[in-house]
């Protein structure tokens, strides 16, 4: 397991298997043992939003909560009877084989090292840590463990960017010379209290949660972010004050160089008159995509023409075709057992990464969103933030694909 991306890439067919687009991946495809997954889930908020009891590969065999009416909750939606008052007492399951950690982003680093020690396959929920030690800690563990880790991340298989992964395996956009995308969540505040108590999400810094826009880019093209200039909104006053963070923005915009010299603009934003987004817009030489704010069916194309035409002062341009793209609903399709093919949660994410997920333990192989990706996903973030707080300097981001 002693792995770096290059020789991934090379030994493994995850990439050139399920994402090869000249036809998507079937979930029929045989794994290498009748075993099924038994899974424990912790967490019983996000974590109740999956489809493990539905996937044929797998077993819910134990959940977890710190509060009992969560417990419950999940014992419910599972229907499993098992449960445990935390993850220590979970992970001490010997019937556990992986486990789904949908808890505190702040917990993420801690809760994946203990499982990994434990000696069970990791899911965890975003993002993969909060700063660059933990990151690398994660990454070893990871690497030294020989069990399966994965990100869930949702931004990966919603429904448009299956379509623009589509698109850039056929080659429909030519070269992805610049791309952007945005992450509104307006109103956050009010989950940053319950019952009087700050929540981890008091104050949290914008850009320590870019998963959802970076994985816009990273998982259809592979590029790597390197650099980054990012500045922050807002002036650390009313519910920002006194934040474990020390973080004054409420909003953050980031502007990365790609390894390829591509411009990838990022906005996260918690406050302010917006429409509430998790949207991408990659433009090509050949081929546009844009997708809608919220999770709507219908994206704008803009397709390279030979035409010529005139703007509204009567100069010629180029008259390039846009149109309405209503992109498939791929939950639908044979890339899900026939039980999951429903829409789920984040744009019927959930269903692809619980299969994905339980299908890369079976098929022993890394899946989609695997450590390197994890990284490339989240340590952008946490150096664009570093950025903001020196006022917009430009910043290295490092790699750790080596």
């Amino acid at each position: 397991m002693k792995l770096n991306r290059r020789k991934f890439i090379v030994s493994s067919s995850v990439l050139a298997g399920s994402l090869s687009m000249g036809a998507f991946p079937s979930w029929s495809l045989p794994s290498k043992t009748n075993q099924k997954v038994r899974i424990g889930i912790v967490g019983g908020r996000f974590g109740a939003t999956f489809q493990f009891h539905e996937h044929p590969d797998c077993v819910v065999e134990a959940v977890s909560d710190l509060r009992q009416d969560r417990r419950d909750h999940l014992m419910k939606t599972y229907g499993c009877s098992k449960s445990y008052p935390s993850l220590e007492k979970l992970l001490e399951d010997p019937g556990v084989d992986a486990v789904f950690l949908a808890t505190p982003a702040p917990d993420h680093a801690a809760h994946t090292l203990a499982s990994l020690k434990a000696g069970k396959h990791v899911l965890c929920a975003v993002p993969l840590a909060m700063n660059l030690e933990e990151c690398e800690q994660v990454k070893e563990a990871v690497l030294s463990s020989g069990k399966t880790y994965m990100m869930a991340e949702t931004t990966t298989y919603m429904q448009g960017t299956i379509s623009a992964k589509k698109f850039y395996k056929e080659g429909k956009f030519g070269e992805i010379f610049s791309a952007a995308a945005e992450y509104n969540h307006p109103g956050l505040e009010v989950l940053w209290f319950e019952n009087g108590a700050p929540t981890w999400r008091h104050g949290l810094p914008p850009m320590h949660y870019p998963t959802h826009c970076t994985a816009f880019l990273i998982s259809v093209t592979g590029e790597r972010l390197k650099k980054v200039s990012c500045m922050g909104w807002g002036n650390g006053d009313g519910l920002l004050k006194d934040n474990p963070y020390e973080n004054p923005f409420w909003n953050e915009t980031a502007f990365f160089q790609t390894n390829r010299n591509h411009p990838f603009r990022v906005e996260v934003n918690w406050k302010g008159a917006l429409r509430n987004a998790e949207r991408g817009e990659w433009r090509g030489e050949k081929m546009s995509l844009y997708l809608p704010s919220g999770h709507a069916n219908l994206a704008t194309m803009v397709t390279a023409a030979e035409q010529l035409g005139k703007d509204d002062a009567g100069f010629e341009h180029t008259d390039n075709k846009v149109t309405a793209y209503e992109f498939p609903q791929w939950w639908k399709t044979d890339m899900l057992p026939e039980k999951m093919r429903h829409n789920s949660g984040h744009d019927g994410s959930h269903t692809f990464i619980t299969h994905e997920f339980i299908r890369s333990i079976l098929e022993e192989r890394l899946p989609e969103v695997n450590i390197y990706e994890a990284l490339a996903y989240t340590v952008p973030g946490i150096v664009a933030h570093q950025s903001a707080l020196k006022g917009g300097e430009l910043l290295s981001i490092p790699d750790y694909d080596d």
